[in-house]
């Protein structure tokens, strides 16, 4: 199987992002309502293209992570967050999460960050194990923080230093 290429995105990547995520929606991974259309852009304020990196297989992106900061704090400055992280269901499997998570670890050493941190749902299970297997550590629970399709779920902290 070919290895998923990755690459920062580009603004003409908008409208295959936004698809992407409708794709992938679930309360698995989302505390947000599932998207309805007419769908919101994909990049906007809070996140723009270069803070998103891309995975392509077979010429068709297949999956993305995104990169912010936690607040907007400068005492904060040195740490990034993964804000997003999405593999479409016929790309799982093959390696597309593990090479972007890795290609986030990196890009965020490369910004000079000296963290990542993430949040992820208590009952996401697999998220959790590649997070582990990538060096991330349960940082902090929120027991309960979410009520998703009835059901209350912890909002697990993770990180880990670059």
């Amino acid at each position: 199987m070919p290895e998923p290429s990755i690459r920062i995105a580009l603004p003409a990547d908008d409208e295959e992002l936004t698809l992407l995520d409708k794709a992938t929606w679930s309360t698995l991974h989302a505390v947000t309502p599932e998207p309805q259309p007419p769908y919101d852009p994909f990049f906007g304020e809070r996140h723009s293209p270069e803070d998103t990196l891309v995975a392509e297989l077979d010429g068709r992106i297949v999956g993305y992570v995104r990169l912010g900061f936690p607040t907007s704090l400068a005492a904060n400055a040195h740490v990034r967050q993964i804000q997003g992280l999405a593999v479409h269901d016929d790309a799982r499997g093959r390696g597309v999460g593990r090479a972007l998570i890795r290609a986030a670890i990196e890009e965020a050493r490369s910004r000079g960050a000296r963290r990542i941190t993430l949040r992820v749902l208590g009952h996401n299970t697999l998220a959790r194990g590649l997070y582990e297997s990538e060096g991330f550590v349960v940082e902090g629970v929120q027991p309960e923080e979410f009520l998703l399709d009835g059901v209350y779920v912890d909002d697990v902290l993770m990180g880990r230093a670059l």
